[in-house]
């Protein structure tokens, strides 16, 4: 019998990535109290098996030798009600344990003592809800400044610079166009961001200068500028993750129209 989400007061999260190799691999734990106005995290990430691999071989897939961190602290009150809802929702699995596969488990606690451990069938809502949170932390933590994705279209008639700061922490978007503010929902902006990380970036084709001929660019976090005719390339060849973004951008570059009227 699974507990009642809002008599709960603590939750652990372990998460296991399986069979996937070095350097990727990696277990985390996340321990969250909702007991005070505030959500008491602990947080352990541990990348595993890289004893097996030359430095090179992990830097060159963009980490670092020393990925490993710990966090206690505390976060906004505001993702107890995330969790609390994404537990209400979820359905369950009456496995014991993660399989090769690996995955997230979850330990609960209420107010009344009763704990309760689970294997949800939502894996990847509670994957990706973690991964957000992950993110929090490391803002919160200042191990990572937030997200910030820029937008650029040039044409013969205008120029067009869309910006959007994610701020994990609090779950808001900042949203400009042409430093003019504009009004993004937070899962709509968060829908966006996965669709921006699906497709792959040729960096030999990138610039950190900004762009200044004509053309669609991309700074997707780090700084520097993808075409999309030669430098975003989309890897699963039925789904266009490429023109989904072009086309998500421009409609929010569209929110400039009442400006220039």
């Amino acid at each position: 019998m699974h507990l009642k989400s809002d008599d709960i007061t603590r939750l652990e999260i372990d998460y296991v990535t399986g069979e996937i190799p070095p350097p990727f691999s990696h277990v985390f734990k996340l321990k969250l109290s909702f007991s005070k106005n505030f959500v008491n995290t602990q947080f352990d990430i541990q990348y595993t098996d890289r004893e097996e691999l030359s430095p090179e071989e992990i830097t060159d897939e963009g980490f670092t030798l020393a990925d490993d961190y710990r966090y206690t602290g505390e976060l906004p009150k505001l993702w107890e009600n995330v969790f609390k809802k994404l537990y209400a929702s979820s359905k369950w699995s009456n496995q014991k344990s993660l399989g090769e596969k690996g995955g997230i488990k979850l330990l609960a606690k209420d107010i009344h003592g009763k704990i309760t451990r689970d294997i949800p069938l939502n894996q990847n809502e509670w994957y990706l809800c973690c991964q957000d949170f992950i993110q929090a932390i490391y803002e919160i933590s200042k191990k990572e400044a937030p997200l910030r994705i820029r937008f650029k279209e040039i044409n013969s008639a205008q120029e067009v610079l869309v910006e959007l700061l994610f701020k994990f922490s609090i779950r808001k978007v900042e949203f400009l166009v042409n430093d003019q503010p504009r009004v993004l929902d937070w899962e709509e902006g968060r829908e966006l961001a996965s669709l921006i990380f699906i497709p792959d970036y040729d960096y030999s084709c990138a610039s950190e200068e900004d762009p200044t001929k004509a053309g669609s660019y991309l700074d997707c976090g780090d700084g520097y500028w993808h075409n999309f005719e030669q430098g975003i390339i989309n890897l699963d060849p039925e789904f266009d993750a490429k023109a989904r973004v072009l086309q998500a951008f421009r409609e929010l570059a569209s929110q400039q129209e009442g400006l220039e009227d």
